[in-house]
């Protein structure tokens, strides 16, 4: 991989962070704190944004890209809304900095397909920030996984209204996490797609029952919601031989084994590591910039896991007519 625009600073990678949100000033705290890396700065047009990480991060702040762009940088981390993915992180490749983009890699897979295109001709790095993939306990599921044939993938993402609401619902905030981790796990792309999508109390979908069937045939499950008053992270796997279940939120993961003809089976708790994973996804990006690997999480798998989050949306089925009030009811038999 090219080194194209690298300005290291004393041997460290200079890195700066676009959106001075809650995700954007997660990043920029766990890279202030990372073995070779020099945090060149936060990008953010908000003042008070920018303030508010500029009291607990001891960094430069920039209101706008431009000018983080001139300070000098290696690569970026794309935290702000989704609608400025694209023209942002073109605006950064052209400068020559590698870039890690959170999810959704764009609004829509013609504009990551864009951005992933930019980032091929200029030869940096470009990857996508689905975070649950490090998730420790999703990573012990995944190694459990290993060698088995999988059968059906069950995944609860639910939670309360989010305090601050984007212009997207349940299906891009949520739910595509979930199929992120849906083609991960089982290395199958969704060919079917079957969704229930409802309104409640948001102008876009507050729930979402979706369901999946891969390639490969396993069958796959998605609830998501924003009206449960407790947050709940749950994701249960049945394989040929094994079925696993697996706590996202406590990272508890559970393996049911050896099933007999009486129904009695053996079980085993799973070690899980303590690992941040924000702070392991982060690190990967680096590791994929020194020595010019494949990034965990390519352009390419983002694209598809929003290909298919729209998919959802696109093939929701239309909500049946509700009856005239004073249409003549049917007779009873």
């Amino acid at each position: 991989m090219s080194s194209k625009g690298l300005t290291r600073d004393g041997g460290a990678l200079r890195v700066g962070v676009i959106g001075a949100g809650v995700m954007g000033s997660n990043h920029a705290r766990v890279l202030a704190g990372l073995p070779g890396v020099k945090l060149a700065g936060v990008a953010d047009p908000l003042a008070e944004s920018r303030s508010r990480v500029s009291g607990f991060i001891d960094c430069p702040t920039f209101a706008s890209v431009d000018e983080l762009l001139a300070a000098g940088v290696d690569a970026v981390t794309i935290a702000a809304p989704t609608h400025l993915h694209r023209d942002v992180s073109l605006a950064c490749i052209a400068h020559g900095a590698h870039v890690l983009v959170e999810k959704p890699i764009a609004t829509t897979g013609a504009e990551g397909r864009e951005i992933i295109d930019a980032a091929r001709k200029k030869g940096v790095a470009l990857m996508v920030g689905h975070v649950e993939r490090f998730n420790p306990a999703v990573a012990t599921i995944k190694e459990a996984l290993r060698g088995e044939e999988i059968l059906s993938v069950a995944i609860t993402r639910v939670g309360p209204f989010p305090p601050r609401m984007s212009n997207v619902g349940v299906v891009i905030d949520l739910a595509v996490h979930d199929i992120d981790l849906i083609r991960w796990f089982t290395e199958s792309d969704i060919v079917e797609v079957q969704p229930q999508l409802t309104s409640a109390v948001a102008e876009r979908e507050d729930i979402a029952l979706l369901q999946f069937r891969t390639e490969s045939g396993v069958l796959a499950h998605i609830n998501t919601n924003w009206l449960t008053p407790f947050k709940a992270r749950t994701a249960t796997i049945a394989t040929r031989n094994k079925y696993i279940q697996g706590d996202l939120l406590t990272r508890q993961v559970t393996e049911c084994f050896g099933f007999q003809r009486d129904g009695s089976y053996s079980m085993r708790h799973l070690p899980v590591g303590h690992d941040e994973p924000l702070r392991a996804e982060l690190m990967a990006f680096i590791k994929a910039i020194e020595n010019g690997g494949k990034p965990a999480i390519t352009g390419e798998e983002g694209v598809a896991s929003l290909e298919i989050a729209i998919k959802c949306l696109e093939t929701r089925p239309k909500p049946a007519a509700k009856p005239h009030p004073h249409a003549p009811r049917a007779a009873a038999s």
